[in-house]
């Protein structure tokens, strides 16, 4: 089963999708690859109605650059930067050489292989290297969908690296509804918990979280006086 909005009965989701997604041939054909590649992780990737929000909110924003933190086989990359003019520019921060690899090839055929730049590396020695590179304050979306015990982590970069008026996007953040079972004390659900409330509480930013996908944080960074 491919991931989709969370708490959707079968019939509802499908009208969803009848009513509203409007996937372009390569997406579909990258989202049905990836389940026959990666096999008990297909689950990682992001639902067609999720890229298509995640489109969506970088053309409202005016993104031309954006980050993504975990990248798996492309698909919210190729999604959001389909949706971009050509000066857009993102930067991917992945570990897994061999799933980027479907990445890669899915970005070249539709000739974004000059506009997304791939770095495999620990992210956070990444977003550090952005920092010293001068970034800090001029990223227009960043995307968080990655390991969960980094979570806070990547977060309180991304705010850092925003520009006022920014947007950081967190994914999994109802975690198949695991953060709401007080049972569950494992360290990316108690990471998670972490994530959603640091974000809450956090006066830098305003926040919505919605029930798309696995649960996605919109967190828009303020600029200097607002409240």
């Amino acid at each position: 089963m491919s991931p989709r909005t969370i708490g959707l009965s079968d019939a509802l989701h499908g009208y969803l999708l009848d009513a509203s997604l409007r996937e372009a041939p390569i997406l579909a054909r990258l989202r049905q690859e990836t389940q026959r590649a990666v096999g008990a992780h297909a689950g990682m990737q992001i639902a067609p109605e999720q890229g298509q929000l995640m489109a969506l909110l970088a053309r409202l924003v005016g993104a031309r650059r954006l980050i993504e933190v975990g990248t798996f086989t492309g698909y919210s990359a190729l999604a959001v930067m389909l949706a971009l003019p050509a000066e857009a520019r993102l930067l991917c921060c992945d570990v897994n050489a061999e799933w980027t690899s479907i990445a890669r090839r899915y970005w070249a055929e539709a000739g974004l292989a000059e506009r997304i730049e791939l770095r495999l590396a620990p992210a956070l020695d990444t977003l550090a290297g952005l920092v010293r590179d001068g970034w800090s304050g001029t990223v227009d979306m960043i995307f968080v969908d990655a390991d969960k015990p980094n979570y806070p982590a990547y977060c309180e970069a991304a705010i850092g690296l925003l520009r006022p008026g920014g947007l950081l996007l967190v994914d999994n953040v109802l975690w198949h509804g695991q953060v709401a079972d007080p049972t569950d004390r494992s360290a990316g659900t108690e990471a998670i918990r972490r994530t959603n409330t640091m974000l809450r509480d956090d006066p830098r930013v305003d926040l919505s979280l919605l029930p798309v996908g696995d649960g996605l944080i919109l967190a828009r960074k303020r600029t200097a006086g607002e409240t």
